[in-house]
């Protein structure tokens, strides 16, 4: 039997599960793709997963490779139902989360959740963007609406969502409002926003209010805490965790939770942002695919600038 090499786990844990051995090859069928994998980004989903804390969410099966950000060359496609990608194409995508994922030499997707990657970037920064890409545009724009001369707040700013987050609100000529560590309010303002504020010496919602939207990537008391910034007829987006209904009834704001969403027509237009030079991918560390343990404990800490991606050979 035909096998790769592939980052699985077989029981939740802590990253010690993660296993680096030989796995079978997959093949695809009608309607999807074989991807080889160049690079696999490392998302705070995916720890989670490992886990286990999604696991009443997702239904997943072990074992199970990890990792659901790629970017790689079209290896081979099914006998039927491949219409617009075709063999050596280079391509990125943001894959259906309850399959197997990136970590991987190999993947099988859909052809609707694969988008030519960016010609302007490596395989490695072009890793950086679908899920952090996806999670920035539904967030801001398919549940936010944000428009032009709106005011945002982005919480995390300097992270994977929030820097990507920050170019997306900036070019559509919102007013960026974003929260990092005193390290990180530089490269913040350098990525558009007008404003950083430091969330370990300030309390935020002392420093912003009426705004037009928050965006949550954090949760717990950062979302509590958020909805005093909004004006009324306002909108907290939430990546992290649920917001409550009630209280944006009470407050006369509204609310939104955003579950990522599989979509080549989006990573399209991400692409040909990045190709026009108006957005960046931001890759802080780079390593091999035998250290996504080492990669995913470093997600789990936090205070990363940008994302960490696995190379894969």
């Amino acid at each position: 039997m035909k096998t790769m090499k592939a980052v699985s786990i077989y029981s939740y844990g802590g990253p010690e599960v993660l296993s680096y051995r030989e796995v079978p090859y997959p093949h695809p069928a009608d309607g999807e793709v074989l991807v080889r994998v160049h690079a696999a980004g490392i998302n705070p989903v995916d720890w989670k997963i490992r886990e286990g804390h999604l696991k009443g969410l997702l239904a997943h099966t072990f074992p199970l490779i990890l990792g659901w950000d790629v970017s790689g060359v079209v290896e081979a496609v099914g006998r039927a139902g491949v219409i617009r990608l075709k063999v050596g194409d280079e391509v990125f995508s943001r894959p259906d989360i309850l399959r197997d994922g990136a970590y991987a030499e190999f993947i099988v997707m859909k052809e609707s959740e694969v988008a030519l990657k960016p010609k302007r970037i490596d395989h490695n920064h072009a890793a950086a963007i679908p899920l952090a890409g996806l999670a920035a545009w539904q967030s801001l724009f398919t549940a936010g609406g944000l428009t032009s001369g709106q005011k945002i707040l982005i919480h995390a700013a300097a992270g994977g969502v929030g820097s990507l987050a920050v170019q997306l609100a900036k070019l559509t000529g919102a007013y960026v409002i974003g929260t990092a560590s005193a390290k990180n309010h530089d490269f913040v303002r350098n990525l558009g926003a007008d404003r950083v504020i430091d969330h370990t010496t300030q309390r935020f919602e002392a420093e912003v209010l009426e705004l037009d939207m928050v965006l949550d990537t954090i949760g717990g008391e950062t979302q509590a805490r958020s909805w005093k910034t909004l004006k009324r007829g306002g909108i907290l987006v939430s990546l992290a965790e649920k917001p409550s209904q009630e209280q944006a009834a009470l407050l006369g704001v509204r609310q939104a939770f955003v579950f990522i969403e599989p979509n080549a027509e989006q990573l399209a237009e991400l692409a040909q942002l990045v190709d026009a030079g108006k957005l960046k991918a931001i890759v802080e560390t780079i390593l091999p695919l035998s250290d996504a343990a080492r990669g995913q404990e470093l997600s789990e800490r936090g205070h990363t600038r940008g994302k960490i991606v696995l190379r894969v050979p």
